[in-house]
């Protein structure tokens, strides 16, 4: 876990040591942005992140969801987020690294959620995203699929989209597609 209070205490020092030269890389507004909403993070228990790149690339990370409910429960998920420098006018690109039997994840791990897209504004923060992630696994929506055939299933045979999704998560195979082990 990154000291979030160490770094702010590094960078005054720095800042202080510098003697009214200029210090190093100048953060752009994403960058402190993302620093605020990581700072702020309430994560839920099923969620954690880690930052791949180390301490000093806050603007590439990646999340992991274990939801401990519904359909999914028992699995582990990780999506990378890319946070662009324009943020937050824009979205966080965000991919599914895990092959997953959803209706709103497609199997090259684009996500289908709102505010990551259309109903995307600048008062949303990362932790908002997070929790948005967490509920497509607690409630899988059928209405706004990317994986079509999984939302017919989920829509039609609520049973059967349980038995698939629990074959695939543990590492089998639905109709073409194989899944890893993801329990």
């Amino acid at each position: 876990m990154i000291r979030f209070n160490k770094i702010k205490q590094q960078q005054k020092e720095v800042a202080s040591n510098a003697n009214g030269k200029p210090i190093g890389k100048k953060q752009n507004a994403g960058e402190l942005r993302i620093l605020k909403d990581i700072s702020e993070l309430n994560l839920a228990e099923a969620c954690s992140i880690s930052f791949i790149n180390g301490p000093d690339d806050l603007m590439n990370f990646e999340v992991t969801i274990k939801p401990n409910e519904g359909y999914y429960k028992g699995g582990k998920f990780i999506f990378s987020f890319q946070v662009p420098v324009l943020y937050p006018h824009e979205a966080p690109k965000v991919m599914c690294k895990t092959m997953v039997y959803h209706p709103n994840i497609n199997l090259e791990g684009n996500v289908c959620l709102n505010i990551l897209r259309e109903d995307w504004k600048p008062v949303l923060n990362i932790n908002t995203i997070i929790y948005g992630l967490l509920h497509l696994f607690t409630e899988p929506n059928h209405e706004d699929p990317l994986n079509g055939e999984a939302a017919d299933v989920l829509r039609d045979d609520p049973q059967k989209f349980g038995s698939n999704v629990k074959r695939a998560m543990a590492g089998g195979k639905i109709g073409n597609t194989y899944f890893a082990r993801c329990i």
